[in-house]
């Protein structure tokens, strides 16, 4: 019976002191990281990357990937993800990732975080950044997550990653012109003559262009244009987009259209895709999404 303790003792001991070995080279491995993991063993959250998938007149929606890594002893699930985006210190998003996480212990997994940043919590932080001639400001994401199980005391593990990047300004589209062509009862040309403005300090391209055009709440004419449009950085870049309208659509019409330009509402929508030509992934497959509204009289000639 001795015997059998004396065993028992013994393979618990060597236990421990495994144990013990294998905690303390994990621990030394986090003491030795660079960066914010420095001497830090528990569960951390890096951000692979950031995907803008659309952008409309109200909210840019984006997909942020994060990595969670777990290099503890121990597996771990999570109920949720809390996260809080800053811009320049200033909250633009406050949102929570509510699908089960569960990391099994010394591995890591992927984490799609969806994004909606309202446009106008956006442009007052862009106009305070523009008043001071700022290029360039920090992201900033702090997450926060339970788990089911306390590790090494803890429960809540909270983990804040910030990156200097530079700013990124919407890409602002005036109509100047509807230019009515030839008139005619079989056809009528007309060219939407557009103004796209890029405040930004490099170039990006529309593609795959699709764009319609409604007069006094009337769809009368749509069009594509899949050429690539360059728009130039920090400039205004003037387009035409051609469109021949259907037989019959704009009859009924063209009274209001040549004598009642005041009275008469246009709507003029546009979708492409947003491509930065340095390759940045965060415009890869982007979709935008514009709507722009005004009367006829707004194309008056001085």
């Amino acid at each position: 019976m001795k015997k059998g303790w004396i065993i028992a003792l013994g393979l618990l001991l060597i236990g421990f002191i495994g144990a013990y070995i294998w905690y303390s080279r994990l621990k030394n491995r986090a003491e030795n990281e660079p960066s914010a993991y420095k001497d830090t063993l528990k569960p951390r959250l890096e951000m692979s990357t950031l995907e803008i998938t659309s952008i409309d007149d109200d909210r840019i929606r984006m997909n942020v990937k994060m990595l969670i890594d777990n290099p503890l002893p121990v597996g771990f699930k999570a109920k949720r993800l809390n996260y809080t985006v800053l811009m320049a210190n200033t909250p633009i998003v406050e949102d929570a990732y509510e699908k089960p996480i569960e990391v099994k212990s010394g591995d890591s997994t992927l984490v799609t975080l969806p994004v909606v940043v309202i446009n106008k919590k956006l442009m007052t932080v862009l106009k305070t950044l523009d008043r001071k001639d700022i290029d360039s400001t920090t992201y900033t994401i702090r997450s926060q997550f339970d788990l089911d199980v306390p590790i090494l005391g803890e429960r809540t593990f909270t983990q804040t990653i910030t990156r200097r990047l530079p700013t990124f300004y919407l890409p602002k589209i005036k109509v100047d012109d509807l230019d009515l062509g030839k008139l005619g009862l079989k056809e009528t040309d007309l060219a939407a003559k557009v103004s796209i403005t890029n405040e930004n300090r490099f170039p990006f391209n529309f593609t795959d262009t699709h764009y319609t055009v409604s007069i006094n709440g009337k769809q009368i004419a749509e069009g594509d244009q899949p050429e690539s449009i360059l728009i130039k950085k920090q400039a205004t870049t003037p387009v035409v987009f051609p469109v021949t309208i259907k037989p019959g659509q704009t009859l009924g019409l063209l009274p209001k259209m040549l004598f009642d330009k005041k009275d008469t509402p246009f709507l003029v929508t546009l979708r492409c895709k947003l491509i930065d030509k340095s390759g940045n992934s965060a415009f890869n497959n982007s979709q935008m999404n514009t709507v722009i509204r005004g009367t006829l009289a707004d194309f008056k000639k001085d």
